[in-house]
């Protein structure tokens, strides 16, 4: 029965193990990548909309974007918001495709980065901690009711821990590869 539960909470789980990767790609490292601008929102057709939504976007250089809207009628909103929206990021409309310069980083921009990663792995690993805390209540109410016992209770306590330090290793690891690619002149 408290499988069950344990079950439940990994879609949750891997929500913010997702959500940090997310996070982790839009910040900006130096390298044009097209994480940095696929999830910035326009304002455009009366909606709100992602980018990769609204053209293709690849790195033709290090250093440089190309961002082509599908709808050559949006280039002007498009290149407003990617400007606007990433300090680091400047665009100029070339033709109908929309170039986004990727300024380098500075020591000072690296150690802002590596501060706010840090507070992104944080938040990721209390959303798990707090997803836990309510598995474990439910667990411990299954006890109180007398459809566990205390064996199963203790069980499913090392099967949550056990699941927590798995997905602490996974965020770890990102973190790890994301610090590396931050400090990577």
């Amino acid at each position: 029965m408290y499988k069950e539960i344990i079950n439940k909470i990994k879609p949750d789980f891997d929500k913010a193990i997702e959500h940090l990767k997310t996070e982790a790609n839009g910040l900006q490292v130096g390298r044009a990548t097209p994480a940095l601008v696929e999830n910035i929102i326009v304002e455009c057709y009366g909606q709100r909309l992602p980018i990769k939504q609204l053209g293709s976007i690849h790195a033709p250089e290090p250093r440089m974007l190309i961002v082509q809207p599908w709808d050559k009628t949006i280039l002007k909103e498009v290149e407003k918001t990617i400007t606007t929206s990433r300090p680091g990021l400047s665009a100029s409309i070339d033709g109908d495709v929309i170039r986004v310069n990727v300024a380098s980083l500075n020591e000072e921009r690296r150690k802002e980065l590596l501060s706010i990663l840090a507070d992104k792995l944080e938040e990721a690993r209390i959303t798990i901690r707090l997803r836990r805390e309510k598995a474990w209540k439910e667990i411990q109410d299954l006890t109180r009711d007398g459809k566990i016992g205390e064996d199963d209770k203790f069980r499913a306590k090392d099967e949550l821990q056990e699941m927590v330090d798995d997905y602490n290793g996974k965020m770890d690891e990102m973190g790890e590869s994301k610090e590396k690619e931050i400090t990577t002149v």
